[in-house]
């Protein structure tokens, strides 16, 4: 078995290398490599500490070290990530006990020739003290805010120029936040007291959301898969940006519904439950090891009016105008989801350039299953105007003869955090505490 420290520089390693999401590198390193929960605690706690302040560390290493960072190997950059968050951002372990340890981390991985640089950067460090020379606000405005918040400049400059400067620095400030965890309840086996009580019979500290009914915030929680409640298909976990999308969709019960962009089936479940399982409801992914995680997901849950099945969104639509309802959720650069994939913000801004053109024909070959007086719903979990409202309006503008914009009808609490249109919403976690979510409706004239 793997000791905490080995275990997350493996993690931080498969992100950096293979560009592997966090949530599933940690789950695919942890689960075989460590037995003792505090070492798996630890683990996950520097794995997630570094993704989310990298930038900061590696302006701190870039102070002490006389070699360019890009110089160095990818495994001594990360045990200098790792030896640095701990004497930083981490209480109780004693800065002397961060560096010996770094040192014996390059050791046992193969870079026993550098724990003498590691040593040395970080002792330099410490004999710094904590007052370090940073970027100064006024010469370098971008950089102090990339620094301090670790966050890249680009993307600083975009939300900059896309929300305001307020607005840019409450999300910002979010980044350094904890994502809340929802779940909603399967209202068709459970109510949501019933579901309270059970959660909390289970340590799971469950209270009521105030936005929305049958969602519910887990304070505390283990292993949800665990949890009795949700073997026996009680509950599934789904940010309450998500679950706003499915509320402001509104499916009734006998409708049909088409999820274009499904799994692993999330919104799916929501809009069968919200119908009382009365209906169809097709969910749609192209490639079919998804497509079985969203009828496992049904099975788990009873939701026998969930028909899944493999079809690529951006392809023409193979039963046109059956829909009374279309959701189109579909891939984006995922800015909205920074808490919780910290990864994310270290993508190349040029890398996501391509996603509009490839939305805009997702939403548009989407728009042919909707009916007649049917609704079109976009969605994206993103904060980038080009891939949102920019797409919305070429689609409007490009289909003016058969849609038009639908008001959304905002549940009570909800805020916006910019100024759109009300057949937008663009949700942000400094306002609402959900994830950054966007959402626009169209409505098919009627034939």
């Amino acid at each position: 078995m793997e000791d905490a420290r080995t275990a997350a520089l493996k993690a931080l390693l498969r992100v950096d290398g293979d560009g592997g999401y966090s949530n599933l590198v940690l789950d695919g390193t942890l689960g075989p490599s460590i037995a003792d929960r505090r070492d798996k605690a630890l683990a996950t706690a520097l794995f997630y500490g570094v993704l989310e302040r990298r930038i900061t560390l590696d302006y701190i290493i870039g102070l002490f070290s006389k070699t360019p960072l890009s110089k160095l190997s990818p495994v001594v950059l990360e045990i200098l990530r790792i030896g640095v968050y701990q004497i930083f951002y981490l209480e109780k372990i004693p800065p002397s006990a961060a560096v010996s340890e770094a040192v014996n981390l390059a050791k046992r991985n193969g870079e026993a020739k550098a724990s003498g640089f590691v040593n040395a950067v970080l002792r330099n460090l410490l004999r710094a003290g904590e007052k370090l020379p940073m970027p100064d606000p006024a010469k370098e405005p971008l950089k102090s805010l990339s620094v301090k918040y670790s966050c890249p400049e680009w993307l600083i400059r975009l939300w900059r120029e896309s929300y305001g400067e307020s607005c840019t620095l409450g999300l910002l400030k979010s980044l350094l936040s904890k994502p809340p965890v929802f779940a909603r309840v399967n209202n068709t086996r459970i109510s949501e007291a019933n579901l309270l009580e059970r959660l909390n019979g289970e340590g799971m500290d469950a209270q009521r959301s105030d936005l929305l009914e049958d969602a519910v915030e887990l304070k505390r929680m283990g292993g949800v898969r665990e949890s009795e409640s949700y073997r026996e298909g009680f509950y599934h976990i789904q940010d309450l940006s998500s679950q706003i999308c499915c509320a402001l969709l509104d499916p009734r019960p006998g409708e049909t519904v088409a999820d274009v962009c499904a799994a692993p089936g999330g919104k799916t479940f929501t809009i069968a439950e919200r119908m009382d399982n009365r209906g169809r409801v097709y969910a749609f992914d192209r490639y079919p090891e998804r497509v079985k995680l969203i009828r496992e997901g049904a099975v788990r849950l009873g939701l026998s009016c969930v028909e899944a099945g493999v079809r690529d969104a951006a392809a023409p639509a193979d039963c046109p105008g059956r829909a009374d309802r279309v959701l189109c959720d579909v891939p984006c650069s995922g800015l909205g989801i920074l808490r919780r994939k910290p990864e994310v913000r270290y993508k190349l801004s040029a890398t996501i350039d391509s996603l509009p053109d490839l939305q805009y024909l997702i939403l548009c070959k989407s728009s042919e299953l909707v009916g007649s007086g049917g609704l079109l719903f976009y969605s994206t979990c993103t904060l980038n105007p080009r891939e949102n409202s920019e797409v919305a309006g070429r689609f409007l503008s490009e289909h003016e003869a058969v849609f038009e914009p639908f008001p959304l009808r905002l549940p009570e609490g909800i805020r916006r955090a910019v100024r759109e249109p009300d057949s937008q919403l663009t949700l942000m976690p400094h306002e609402n505490d959900t994830d950054g979510f966007f959402i626009a409706a169209f409505r098919k004239r009627q034939e």
